[in-house]
């Protein structure tokens, strides 16, 4: 029996481009029609064209085509959950509407899966006419991102992948509102293989992410998947105690038990501006202290699993 395949689609305001990768993706799915049958889900996120309507149109002529439509414009990220929710694959790819993500690639994508993969992901080489601007915040990012995170997020990687079923499954049990689709992805694990794709120029419309709405999601990253910046009031708190308290008992020595021998000569000011930098110090270290138990509450708030099993043998269904 052939295996099904769900293609998730996400779309705002993509018009003129819903036709373009409808057929480009029955392209694909032609060539290996006897090994794999597929639904194709879009999933338009409050677009204020005609874009519902491209999709309907090809739902009339195609049953797999399928579609969701959000009430208001809610973002790539839950555009993207919504698709894995619904979706009835064995495995689901991701692909943009944009064309930017070359559908030519699903092959290679569906041989590594058969190949033992349960996650391919895209790796973009490079974009056609990077900017300056996109080329060096995204570098940053991640940089800052593996530095200070718990997880690893591959750099380069995008929403262009295949997940397979007990991926998709996993996914579906996370239930934060502040999320990243592809980090919560490498958060999971699972065995990963990768494919390296440059991306193809945008034929029509308008990136909808802006340079806002990019600072907005790194932001949600950085917060959703590293305590750093909450506990970072403490280490900078540690680090003024270290420096002002041993200054501050040199001037006391120096200046009260040994009559100041060295001709430093502190002043009252300066004496007053240690002890409140000491006193600084002490007020950012309780609320570092104060950050740990906040970041402990995110972290049951959060809920995520506490363990994820790849994989059971001989185990009865409900152990």
């Amino acid at each position: 029996m052939a295996k099904l395949i769900s293609l998730i689609i996400p779309v705002y305001n993509e018009k003129d481009n819903i036709p373009l990768i409808y057929q480009a993706l029955l392209e694909q799915l032609e060539k290996i029609k006897d090994l794999y049958d597929y639904e194709m889900i879009f999933v338009d996120d409050g677009s204020k064209d005609q874009s519902l309507q491209k999709i309907q149109e090809l739902a009339v002529k195609n049953p797999k085509v399928k579609s969701l439509e959000f009430s208001r414009n809610f973002g790539k990220e839950f555009a993207t959950t919504a698709g894995l929710q619904y979706c009835a694959g064995d495995a689901a790819i991701l692909i943009d509407a944009d064309l930017q993500h070359p559908p030519k690639l699903l092959p290679e994508f569906l041989a590594k899966w058969q190949a033992g993969a349960d996650m391919v992901i895209g790796i973009r080489k490079s974009y056609q006419h990077p900017s300056l601007f996109k080329t060096v915040s995204s570098t940053l990012f991640y940089k800052i991102m593996n530095f200070i995170s718990g997880t690893k997020i591959t750099e380069k990687a995008t929403d262009y992948r295949l997940i397979d079923r007990k991926v998709i499954n996993e996914f579906n049990r996370l239930t934060e509102h502040n999320r990243i689709t592809r980090g919560l992805l490498d958060w999971l694990g699972f065995k990963r293989d990768y494919i390296y794709f440059q991306a193809e120029k945008r034929i029509n419309g308008k990136v909808s992410y802006n340079k806002i709405k990019l600072l907005k999601l790194a932001i949600s990253a950085l917060i959703t998947h590293s305590l750093f910046p909450l506990k970072f009031a403490g280490y900078l708190g540690v680090l003024i105690i270290m420096f002002s308290g041993p200054l501050g008992f040199f001037i006391f020595v120096d200046k009260y038990m040994i009559n100041d021998p060295f001709g430093f000569a502190f002043s009252g000011p300066a004496i007053l501006a240690v002890i409140n930098l000491f006193l600084v110090g002490i007020t950012l270290s309780c609320l570092g202290l104060i950050a740990l138990y906040i970041g402990n509450i995110q972290t049951e708030v959060m809920n995520r699993p506490i363990y994820i099993i790849r994989s059971k043998k001989n185990i009865g269904k409900n152990q």
